[in-house]
């Protein structure tokens, strides 16, 4: 396995012919219940998750087609007995794997070096607060927050590169400050802040407004000129849509800025411009959408645009992924950006950004509405009535949850 810093990017990736980023959810078995889980994780595995023999096949198709990054998620991958085994499978295949394991007691320092031994490549752990109080509620177990910063320190000695997640909803969002502090004293190479997505455990009522979305933008641009770590969002596509129009305005001002922690265009935030380095730029989602360049593969097999987005497409042990990913009805739709409705059907940013396709289907049942959590009003856009109408609707929709 090759070091992390030599992994090479992979810029001329078509989209509609391969995905950047594959994610396989290889057990929903989990032992914690956190607040927003997306699989509603339970703490036995489902009978029918794929085998050891399905799960090599996978494995041997996402070699096949190239995908730059392959994560094991859950659940918690280390409910699955074989997962240490099928790690070093992949490794052996030249495929590059993550793991997003729960801080339960699984998760040990034996476990942690068992992992890098069998070769992966970066470990991918979530601390939603920074302090125990915040965490552990948001998690629904005492302890996580504690397990969680020894497995960072445990990564650290192992020599596994450590991705931090956060899901940002109301629990949370007065917390960046300090959670970037803290993430200033361990040595984490990205941070990625996950905005809420309504699915699963997710409840509506924890979800931002777009006014918030943005203030969070701007907090989190801040935090990333003076970090030493990579900052990237997920589902949040408008962020890129703010750092255009933020990197236009400097321009404007005379202020262009040249430092390490500019962001080029069509990159997710955080990602190193080209004369940056190339430390950690394979991990760079760039314009990345639901179903565009990612693709989510279920424990039972079905394959999905996003782990947030349950419209089924097929499953690998009836289709190859391959062909699911290029000719699914809902994986063409959602890479043409001619079809996406609304203020986003009209946006100038569309090609870049594109809106959270899953967070337009959890909140209106439509994949290809409008983001429903973005207060930009594209150029040549008129609202018509029926809009204003939905959006007003919306509006008092939500603020009544708000209440509840």
């Amino acid at each position: 396995m090759q070091p992390m810093h030599n992994i090479p990017a992979r810029s001329g990736i078509n989209y509609d012919e391969s995905p950047f980023l594959a994610i396989w959810e290889v057990t929903q078995s989990c032992d914690l219940a956190c607040k927003h889980c997306r699989a509603a994780a339970q703490p036995l595995a489902h009978p029918d998750q794929l085998t050891n023999a399905e799960a090599r096949a996978l494995i041997d198709q996402i070699a096949a087609m190239q995908v730059p990054i392959f994560v094991l998620t859950g659940g918690d991958p280390l409910k699955r007995a074989d997962v240490f085994e099928l790690i070093r499978y992949a490794a052996e295949k030249g495929v590059h794997v993550a793991l997003t394991p729960s801080a339960t007691p699984l998760l040990t320092r034996e476990a942690v070096f068992r992992m890098k031994e069998a070769g992966l490549v970066r470990l991918g752990i979530s601390l939603d607060g920074s302090t125990p109080q915040i965490h552990d509620a948001f998690r629904g177990v005492p302890g996580t927050w504690a397990r969680t910063i020894q497995a960072i320190e445990w990564a650290n000695e192992a020599g596994i590169p450590v991705q931090v997640h956060t899901t940002i909803s109301r629990h949370n969002v007065h917390d960046l400050d300090n959670l970037c502090t803290l993430f200033e004293k361990l040595a984490i190479v990205m941070w990625n802040v996950f905005f809420l997505v309504p699915v699963g455990r997710g409840q509506l009522n924890d979800l931002l407004s777009g006014e918030e979305f943005e203030q969070v933008f701007a907090k989190i641009f801040e935090l990333s000129q003076r970090v030493n770590f990579q900052i990237k969002t997920t589902e949040a596509m408008h962020y890129r849509r703010y750092l255009l129009q933020h990197n236009l305005e400097e321009r404007r001002m005379g202020h262009g800025r040249g430092d390490r922690h500019s962001h080029a265009v069509g990159y997710e935030p955080g990602t190193p411009t080209a004369d940056a380095g190339a430390r950690n730029r394979s991990w760079a989602t760039r314009r990345v959408n639901d179903g565009k360049g990612f693709v989510f593969i279920s424990h039972v097999g079905n394959v999905y645009p996003s782990g947030f987005l349950p419209i089924p497409a097929g499953n690998v042990r009836e289709t190859p992924l391959g062909e699911i990913y290029r000719t699914a009805p809902i994986f063409r739709a959602l890479r043409d950006s001619s079809r996406l409705e609304g203020k986003c059907g009209a946006c100038e940013y569309k090609e870049i950004c594109g809106g959270s396709r899953a967070r337009a289907f959890a909140v209106t049942g439509n994949p290809l509405a409008a983001e429903p959590c973005c207060i930009y009003q594209p150029r040549n856009w008129t609202p018509r009535g029926e809009d204003v109408l939905a959006a007003a609707q919306n509006a008092e929709l939500a603020a009544e949850l708000v209440t509840l």
